[in-house]
């Protein structure tokens, strides 16, 4: 896992793109009346941009004009200047920043006593903000037009009560729906960040108690783009965590058709749209939608390439996640796992690059996924490798992925013959699957296996090989015990046991002939 610095200035300063850092020091330039602290905090930006981990000791011995004492105060003025100096380079950019500062001005002006000035800003900031379907600035602006009206005498028209206080409950209401949907649809995904997929009737329960809240009941009239954002989130996320492929699909691509229905909210909220793309690879790869997970993927990659993405360093770094992501389920998908490991030394690059950036739940998915094509390939020691990295890495979050990593874990030993260590891990992984409520039939039936299979000579073992694929076989159609599978294809692993071939042969066989069979069917 990487090292993170805890500290806040350190970590701008390093996310600075070469232009921000030109465009901080012509800044500087401008509002420096050649003030020694105004120096100073210069000599701090360039002292911490040249250090790769932030150490205090050291920063204060290599520059000996910055005193101790001096340097919180240094600290906290170089970060406002930083970030002041940011928000001159980025207005253009960012409609917040643009209604934000229009805001300012006609506040600026209500100050003065200008008033019909500020009433004209306020009408601008309206059109511009329900353009852009931003609904809380137009709250924001009808607040200071209610002020300005009630207490000054503006010879507006004379309805001008009236429209004013029908438009604010028109807003309070869209507000209103907007956070409850919002709220679910966090609440949902933190669920799963959490637990992973619904493990049990239990779970399933849990989660259909957030689907009988009111606002789900009357949201299908949405119309606001934000409204209907939030409510597809919501579906998707419901649908993602108990199974339910084919609904996940459907408010996936709902979710992605709002942006394309208008696009210039692609560039507003970018990270929404980014996230609504990797859902819909990932519906297509669940539903083994093979050409359409192709071209999803290839508008990904083009969407990439565009100045949105390009300009923004978060930006950057989602779409790293997520289009490596597909290309590892893409192996996956195609039984190509040797040929897949390219991407390993990539991804352990860029882990590196942005580990100020990554949040270990991404980390965690990225080593599952590394383990899983090592796996795959028949390199069982690298896989144990990294699945080591989350079997020691002590958090609180997707116990799914830390029940099937042990499970996986156990798998590669037993291919490696470690039958020694076998039984003292049977016992461990069972203990800590069965503490995490994570044993379903089909994990209880691979335990069973397992335990007896040491006893076993290898003419025995075929039989029991296929007695356990024919009582697993009929379980992959149970929504409850199919998550299993999504985590590990232990019918691949059984049938490849079975006919003695690797297993990615037998993953690559069963997708050449169901992309031969849907060829077939289209003729």
């Amino acid at each position: 896992m990487p090292n993170r610095s805890t500290d806040a200035l350190f970590q701008l300063v390093q996310s600075l793109e070469r232009s921000e850092k030109r465009n901080f020091k012509l800044y500087m330039n401008r509002i420096s009346a050649g003030g020694g602290g105004d120096l100073k905090i210069v000599q701090l930006f360039d002292a911490l941009d040249k250090m790769k981990q932030y150490d205090e000791e050291a920063l204060l011995k290599k520059n000996p004009s910055l005193q101790k004492q001096q340097l919180s105060n240094l600290k906290a003025h170089l970060y406002h200047e930083l970030l002041a100096s940011l928000r001159l380079l980025k207005q253009e950019e960012n409609i917040d920043l643009q209604l934000h500062e229009q805001l300012d001005f006609a506040r600026l002006l209500y100050n003065k006593g200008l008033y019909h000035q500020s009433l004209r800003i306020l009408d601008r900031i309206k059109d511009l903000a329900r353009t852009n379907n931003q609904v809380t600035y137009i709250g924001q602006v009808l607040f200071l037009e209610k002020k300005i009206e009630s207490l000054h005498i503006t010879r507006s028209m004379q309805d001008r009560a009236e429209r004013l206080s029908a438009e604010v409950e028109e807003v309070n209401a869209r507000l209103s729906v907007i956070g409850k949907l919002s709220n679910l649809s966090l609440q949902l995904y933190s669920w799963y960040i959490r637990n992973g997929h619904a493990r049990n009737e239990k779970d399933t329960a849990a989660l259909d108690l957030f689907f009988k809240q009111d606002v789900l009941q009357h949201s299908q009239t949405c119309k606001g783009f934000y409204e209907r954002l939030y409510l597809y989130q919501c579906y998707c996320w419901y649908a993602f965590i108990t199974q339910d492929f084919l609904m996940y699909y459907r408010y996936c691509q709902k979710w992605v058709d709002i942006f394309d229905n208008d696009p210039k909210m692609i560039e507003i909220e970018t990270a929404h749209y980014i996230k609504g793309m990797h859902n819909l690879m990932s519906a297509h790869f669940d539903l083994r939608n093979y050409q359409k997970f192709n071209e999803s993927i290839e508008v990904f990659e083009k969407f990439i390439e565009t100045p949105v993405i390009q300009g923004n360093q978060n930006n950057l770094i989602q779409t790293f996640i997520y289009l490596v992501t597909a290309k590892l389920n893409k192996h996956f998908m195609e039984g190509t796992f040797t040929e897949g490991l390219y991407l390993v030394p990539y991804i352990e690059e860029k882990i590196k690059e942005y580990e100020l950036y990554l949040d270990r739940h991404r980390i965690l998915v990225f080593y599952y996924k590394i383990a899983s094509l090592y796996f795959g390939s028949g390199d069982h020691d690298k896989s144990i490798d990294y699945l080591n990295k989350i079997i020691n890495l002590k958090v609180d979050l997707r116990t799914d992925l830390q029940c099937y990593a042990r499970l996986l874990h156990l798998i590669a030993h037993y291919e490696l013959g470690n039958f020694e260590l076998l039984e003292y891990l049977l016992k461990s992984v069972y203990r800590f699957m069965a503490k995490m409520e994570n044993l379903s039939t089909v994990e209880e039936k691979i335990f069973a296996f397992l335990r007896n299979s040491f006893r076993l000579t290898p003419r025995q073992l075929k039989p029991q090989f296929e007695t356990l694929l024919q009582t697993l076989k009929p379980l992959e159609k149970n929504r409850l015990e199919s998550r299993a599978f999504m985590y590990l294809d232990i019918i691949s692993w059984l049938e490849s046991k079975i006919d003695q071939k690797p297993v990615q042969d037998i993953i690559r066989q069963k997708f050449l002939d169901a992309r031969r069979n849907k060829t077939d069917q289209t003729v």
